[in-house]
């Protein structure tokens, strides 16, 4: 046979697009070109693949190789499609049986000895190939990844040259599911953090009702640590939602098994620039609020990051994904994340502390503070004051007084479980009329509201938000109707300022 056909497919974001890998043998100058659209290391395959064949002692063809990968307007990348090309190679030479690779979507970077690597993007790739009805071939390493697919049928293999014998065979080494691991224990309790008890109900009706949430405070009194616990507040991720997670872990490159179920916790420097924020590149690549879909993303000092970094958080918040254009290309990421801010109330760091260090001017403060947007700000969902915790709660030799995170993750569950039976969303997340038909507030309520409203010069947006809160603390309380005390409390999740005057 002068000509073979094999499958594989291209990423595109968290898309996986089908390849069609076609080899065809000419007489003519020894030569191998690879055609449609690769980019530079699609196109070093040819060196990857020769010696590969060669060294696991086949032959490679002395002949003119021209190597297909259609669709020609769909740019290729990476070295995922080496192994397609060598099997291609080999089949169209008929050195191995084509017969062999029909229905099957073939995955994996060579070394120059034969040996079969790990690519990302693997487990995108297996979901759409289990929908298309296809078998799979993939690397030893991603067996685990690519099994999570659930329909597919997953052969994997180490080396080219043991590969090539099991095809002859006709007996492919099938991956055989590992048995899911335990569900790893809580690291850090929130019973850990002494005193902060406002805190501590502002963390739970975030992590209840999905709230993004700003912290302000002097250096130490445990913003970081209130943070941290946040992951193992929330309710356990769905099958769906883990999916989700592990196909983002697998287009970055940092899929572990391990961690399956495992809400993503992300932290970046306050030096990250926008891109590693939102993600991009020639070739789009999710960032920090797409690594951190149905998860926590931390940022620690906020008004040290960059004025025009954080801006790019204004719309994500809104939607929930975000979309990266370049002129060839455009890609759709997820970004469903809980945002968990962090700052000090003045440059020093100890406006209105009870230690009277602050010596910092208004005018600083004032510009310290302009470093966040009032649209940004607006988009935050509670505005909390973590005031210095005392000296006699710090030298506690226990906690017993503390509540434990299994405990407020017990509340969180049931809170959640309200939210899902009626509107099938957590409270962050519903729209304007899904907001009038499940948070209208009695009448006292409302009057309470319009009142805090004028007084605190709310807008529109933080009117909806507030009633979006009220719902969550309500729905703690197990009642249905919103009463004016739902409405106080959520009201004063809007007070930025609140302590430090």
């Amino acid at each position: 046979m002068a000509l073979a056909r094999v499958f594989s497919r291209a990423q595109n974001g968290l898309d996986a697009d089908l390849v069609t890998v076609e080899v065809h043998l000419a007489g003519g100058l020894p030569i191998l070109s690879i055609v449609g659209l690769p980019e530079m290391a699609v196109r070093e395959a040819k060196d990857r693949v020769k010696a590969a064949i060669n060294t696991c002692g086949y032959e490679f063809p002395n002949r003119r190789i021209t190597c297909n990968l259609a669709p020609a307007d769909l740019p290729k990348e990476g070295g995922r499609f080496d192994l397609a090309i060598a099997l291609g190679i080999l089949a169209a030479s008929n050195q191995i049986p084509a017969q062999s690779l029909e229905n099957m979507e073939i995955f994996g970077e060579l070394s120059l000895s034969g040996e079969i690597r790990a690519v990302p993007g693997m487990l995108p790739a297996a979901l759409k190939a289990a929908a298309a009805g296809h078998r799979l071939l993939v690397p030893q390493a991603s067996g685990e990844e690519a099994a999570l697919a659930g329909r597919a049928e997953v052969f994997v293999a180490h080396h080219l040259g043991a590969l090539c014998a099991a095809l002859h065979s006709g007996k492919l080494e099938a991956f055989l599911p590992q048995a899911a691991p335990a569900p790893t224990k809580l690291t850090a309790d929130l019973n850990e953090v002494r005193g902060q008890h406002q805190a501590k109900r502002a963390l739970e009706i975030a992590a209840a009702g999905n709230h993004s949430i700003l912290m302000l405070g002097p250096p130490g009194s445990g913003k970081s640590m209130l943070a941290t616990r946040l992951p193992d507040l929330l309710p356990p991720l769905t099958e769906e939602e883990a999916l989700e997670v592990a196909a983002v872990a697998s287009i970055n490159g940092t899929f572990d098994a391990r961690k399956w179920g495992q809400r993503p916790y992300r932290s970046p420097h306050h030096t990250a620039s926008g891109v590693a924020l939102v993600g991009g590149g020639a070739s789009p690549r999710p960032g920090e609020i797409t690594l951190a879909h149905q998860g926590v993303l931390f940022l620690d000092e906020l008004p040290e990051f960059d004025r025009r970094v954080l801006e790019v958080l204004r719309e994500p918040l809104e939607s929930g994904t975000i979309t990266i254009s370049r002129a060839a290309r455009q890609a759709d990421f997820p970004a469903r994340f809980q945002l968990v801010a962090a700052m000090n109330p003045c440059p020093c760091g100890y406006l209105g502390d009870i230690s009277g260090k602050c010596r910092c001017t208004p005018d600083q403060v004032i510009r310290y503070r302009a470093k966040i947007s009032g649209p940004l700000l607006d988009r935050i969902d509670m505005h909390i004051h973590v005031p210095r915790v005392e000296l006699s709660a710090l030298s506690k030799t226990e906690n017993s007084n503390e509540e434990s995170s299994v405990l407020v993750r017990e509340r969180v569950l049931q809170c959640r479980t309200r939210q899902l039976k009626r509107a099938g969303k957590a409270n962050a997340r519903l729209n304007t009329k899904e907001v009038d038909r499940d948070c209208q507030p009695e009448k006292a309520a409302a009057q309470l509201l319009e009142s805090a409203m004028a007084r605190l010069s709310l807008s529109a947006r933080a009117y909806h938000r507030v009633l979006k809160v009220a719902r969550t603390i309500a729905d703690l309380a197990g009642v249905e109707t919103i009463n004016s005390a739902h409405i106080a409390e959520a009201v004063r999740y809007r007070e930025l300022d609140r302590g430090t005057q």
